[in-house]
């Protein structure tokens, strides 16, 4: 007897597979891998007879119409190789540039005889602050802003005397600091200079910057102290504010990646959908690193292939009510 069957793919792709007598069984050449989702072509001949017939044998497989998956917002890529970023996610909070405050006194002590700035208000380099009149010599001083800033201190009023305190404080808020909180796991893996990416919390706001400063102490919660130079022209970063960040400590070249908001389960496997023209089918992905946006392919997928990348979850649960296969 000889038999062969041909297992015609989706994109065209067939699996050739002949046949040889092993003890009193047929054993085929090749291994079939996944997905099991073929057009299935047998040919056996027995006693000068050949034998043909042809069946569907899919899984994992649906089709849509194009208008339809625009309709549906879903979005494709392509595999391929991609510089993947290893990061660490960390917390912390927008503190105040301490290097961008300064603090006035006056020169000598006397009565202030005029305030001419509040606190919250911006003001200007060499803008007049307050007047103070001498004890000794009676003669007038004027109290001018050493930075442009923001006031965020004045105990200054007219008729009191200086008595060599603290009358002001501005601060230059065009650069701001985040302090973030490292744990002693990942300190190893962090150095001066690496880039960081930080999200407000509140509005969503994002700007990038490096490492600028690791703490050599310790926190009482053993965590180390992080800090990060934030430029803040825009004003969008508040002192107090929480925040997020992510630190990348590494970068990793991977031959073939796909995007994780590809990745769905099939059965016990993790899969993404290949797409063909106007059809869809799983394709079972050994995964390595996973990083970022991004999920590293080892085996499953061939390079070049494209696949569902957004909304993936639409094709899950078109496979899953059809069963099988089916048209829109």
């Amino acid at each position: 007897m000889d038999l062969n069957i041909k297992l015609t793919r989706l994109g065209g792709k067939v699996d050739d597979i002949n046949f040889t007598p092993h003890a009193d069984a047929l054993r085929g050449d090749t291994v079939i891998y996944e997905p099991h989702s073929f057009i299935v072509t047998i040919n056996a001949t027995y006693a000068g007879t050949t034998h043909s017939w042809e069946y569907d044998s899919f899984e994992g497989r649906t089709r849509i119409e194009k208008a339809v998956a625009e309709a549906l917002d879903i979005g494709t890529s392509v595999a391929g190789s991609v510089v993947m970023h290893k990061t660490i996610p960390v917390y912390g909070q927008i503190v105040a540039n301490s290097e961008r405050l300064r603090k006035i006194k006056a020169r000598f002590d006397g009565t202030i005889k005029s305030v001419h700035a509040s606190q919250g208000e911006r003001v200007r380099k060499g803008q007049i602050l307050a007047t103070v009149e001498s004890n000794e010599s009676l003669q007038l001083m004027t109290i001018t802003a050493p930075i442009s800033g923001v006031v965020t201190l004045r105990d200054a009023n007219v008729g009191e005397q200086t008595d060599g305190r603290q009358l002001f404080s501005i601060i230059d808020s065009r650069s701001v600091w985040a302090e973030l909180s490292l744990f002693p796991t990942d300190l190893a893996q962090v150095n001066i200079g690496a880039p960081v990416t930080i999200t407000d919390t509140s509005s969503g706001y994002t700007v990038k910057s490096k490492v600028s400063q690791i703490n050599l102490l310790a926190e009482a919660d053993q965590s180390v102290r992080v800090r990060v130079v934030l430029d803040n022209k825009e004003g969008q970063l508040r002192p107090g504010r929480h925040i997020s960040a992510v630190i990348t400590v590494g970068e990793h070249t991977a031959a073939l990646a796909v995007k994780r908001t590809a990745l769905q389960s099939f059965r016990d496997f993790t899969v993404v959908y290949a797409q063909i023209g106007e059809e869809y089918e799983v394709r079972m992905l050994e995964l390595g690193l996973q990083a970022g946006e991004w999920a590293e392919v080892l085996s499953g997928l061939e390079p070049g292939t494209r696949y569902v990348s957004e909304n993936s979850y639409v094709i899950k649960a078109d496979i899953e009510k059809s069963g099988v296969s089916h048209d829109h």
